[in-house]
């Protein structure tokens, strides 16, 4: 009995909840053995064996079992010499060094990563947290490791069911490089309407959109998830190749099996559908992400091919220096698919030093490509001089620890999303999931006010965004709140459906933070986005000043839809010069521009014609 119970502390004390049947597959640091380093291992998933040293080809293991009772140290090196299946999930713990890291590396194959035995652990993800008590399954989990590089050759690493494709937690100077990410059955299910007579279409439901019919109801089948068709859907013009949301009407419609995977609808009026075109659609809980970093540093992401991610895309919190280079967000040439990422792709939520994306392509999601922002907590009481009570407002956002002693903050009255005061944490206690309670340095401001939030100003990052494609986005190519420095330079953003870029901030619906302090957005092009293509729209009620200063839009190519170029609302010291802006129609630069309680405003030296070349990235 003893056994037992010592057996379930060393599951739950000191990591998020995990069953205890995973202690002896998944052991925590002090019950792994330590490698000496400078040792290559292997692992053949078709021909190796468990039982064996795992040191050369001839012995490799077989799964990675073995793997997870070892701490690897400098030199180390694993490798996975052939494609094949795993039941569990590799469960990394490395201390490497940058003259000798930890290596990882899958030859060249498929690699299939099964959802049941899988290593799974209770997260708060950001804007995720629909599902906030369950467990998350992971493909590759990479715990209080250093400098660790996970390379593959032409390798791609398939989720068979619900996985978080690389989880980094606590750990710094990690490296993923040359894999390609994909799902045997995605989340997103997708039809091709071949044909619209009277009453009734004919589909193509895709091969990878598993399927059942009965009693005339649809229903789509995952590998551990089932769901009928819901009201979320999207829709591909493949004639344009955009990317948008649309309302189908399509509860209470009968389906029948022509056969194969083709399916006729029966409807007694046209629900929206078009000849030609794919329909996407997919549950919408927010239970999971496609990667997940916390609270580590010095990440890398190069040579990455996403070829579809479930839930919230790659998320990055309360990270510091991260590096996304070369990767890649698309289908695959000759899936047939349209989808590649079930929600946002590349999302920041509480990072600081820099952020960057270069060279990138990212298209094909379900959200906004690129959103970089804090979170305002509520201050619902103060509770002694120095100290106040603090809530997580939006349901799909809390549970992660928002700051800790040292961080900086300010308060924000929450009408106008004015700083009014600054001060420093001292401590932080949890209180429940979404309360926190904090003793600060200073004492509480006398001005505050009811609703009033506070703002971490330490965690607050700087970003690079250049040389990317961003396309076929249902939403925003960028969203961006961040009071350092910002650069968006170089970019083709194509066909966005809302503006390709937004600068935000809000303490009342998303509490998404904060103001901006100097953005540049140069030299790119933006092919017939949303409009206005660059909106500047904090969320204050109240005008009582800027919220958004030093905003510099420079030499760039615009081809407009419509007539909305940019605009922009509370902000001071908006530059907007060199521009070439292709219209259909000849229009003055003041009717393509909107201002709303602005000042220092400078407008000079742009072009608007019916015929520009884009700009030569």
């Amino acid at each position: 009995m003893m056994k037992t119970i010592l057996v379930l502390l060393v599951c739950t004390i000191g990591w998020i909840s995990f069953p205890a049947a995973s202690c002896a597959q998944y052991p925590t640091a002090v019950n792994r053995k330590i490698s000496p380093g400078n040792t290559v291992y292997y692992i053949d998933p078709g021909q190796g064996s468990d039982e064996q040293p795992g040191k050369s080809p001839a012995t490799a293991w077989k799964s990675f079992a073995p793997a997870n009772q070892l701490i690897f140290s400098s030199g180390d090196q694993l490798r996975i010499i052939q494609g094949g299946s795993f039941e569990q999930s590799l469960f990394l713990i490395a201390r490497g060094s940058r003259q000798q890291p930890v290596t990882i590396e899958f030859a060249p194959g498929r690699y299939n990563f099964y959802r049941d035995q899988a290593f799974k652990k209770t997260f708060h993800i950001s804007n995720t947290n629909d599902v906030p008590d369950s467990l998350k399954a992971i493909a590759l989990y990479i715990y209080q490791s250093s400098y660790v590089a996970i390379k593959g050759r032409a390798a791609s690493l398939v989720m068979r069911g619900k996985l978080i494709e690389a989880c980094i937690d606590s750990s710094s100077h990690i490296a993923l490089q040359g894999l390609q990410y994909d799902y045997h059955r995605p989340t997103m299910s997708e039809w091709k309407v071949l044909n619209i007579q009277g009453h009734s279409a004919d589909l193509l439901i895709h091969p990878d959109s598993r399927f059942s019919i009965s009693d005339s109801l649809l229903t789509w089948e995952g590998e551990g998830w089932r769901h009928q068709p819901g009201w979320y859907w999207q829709a591909f013009d493949p004639a344009t190749g955009e990317l948008s949301r649309t309302d189908l009407k399509l509860e209470g419609l009968k389906y029948s099996l022509l056969g194969g995977d083709t399916v006729r609808i029966h409807f007694g009026s046209n629900p929206g559908l078009h000849t030609g075109w794919t329909y996407q659609n997919r549950d919408v809980l927010r239970d999971c992400a496609g990667m997940f970093f916390r609270r580590s540093r010095e990440i890398r992401l190069q040579n990455i091919q996403i070829r579809f991610m479930h839930g919230m895309g790659v998320v990055a919190q309360f990270c510091e220096n991260i590096s996304i280079d070369s990767v890649f967000v698309q289908p695959g040439n000759n899936s047939g698919r349209t989808s590649a990422a079930w929600a946002d792709i590349l999302h920041f939520s509480g990072c600081k030093g820099k952020l960057s994306v270069r060279n990138s392509y990212l298209s094909a999601a379900n959200d906004d490509a690129i959103n970089v922002h804090g979170t305002h907590l509520r201050i619902v009481e103060q509770t002694g001089p120095r100290q106040v009570k603090l809530r997580f407002m939006h349901g799909q956002t809390y549970g992660f620890l928002p700051f800790i002693p040292g961080d900086s903050v300010e308060f924000i009255h929450a009408g106008s999303l004015l700083s009014y005061s600054a001060n420093k944490v001292v401590t932080v206690q949890a209180l429940n999931d979404k309360d926190y309670l904090l003793t600060l340095l200073k004492p509480v401001p006398a001005a505050l006010q009811a609703e009033d939030v506070l703002e971490n100003t330490t965690w607050t990052p700087e970003l690079l965004i250049q040389h990317n494609t961003i396309t076929r986005i249902p939403t925003r190519g960028v969203l961006i709140s961040t009071r350092r420095k910002v650069v968006i330079e170089q970019n083709d953003f194509i066909r966005t459906q809302m503006s390709a870029i937004l600068v935000a901030d809000d303490a009342a619906s998303w509490y998404e933070s904060g103001m901006v302090r100097n953005v540049l957005i140069r030299r790119n092009n933006f092919i017939q986005c949303g409009e206005p293509v660059i909106n500047i729209h904090p969320e204050n009620s109240l005008s009582k000043g800027p919220v958004h200063k030093n905003i510099s839009i420079l030499d760039n190519y615009f081809e407009l839809r419509s007539d909305q170029l940019v605009a922009a609302k509370s902000t001071e010291g908006m530059l907007l010069a060199g521009n070439r802006i292709k219209t259909r129609t000849s229009l003055p630069l003041d009717k393509l521009v909107t201002w709303k309680d602005c000042q220092g405003i400078q407008i000079r030296q742009n072009e608007i014609g019916l015929s520009f070349p884009a700009n030569h990235l």
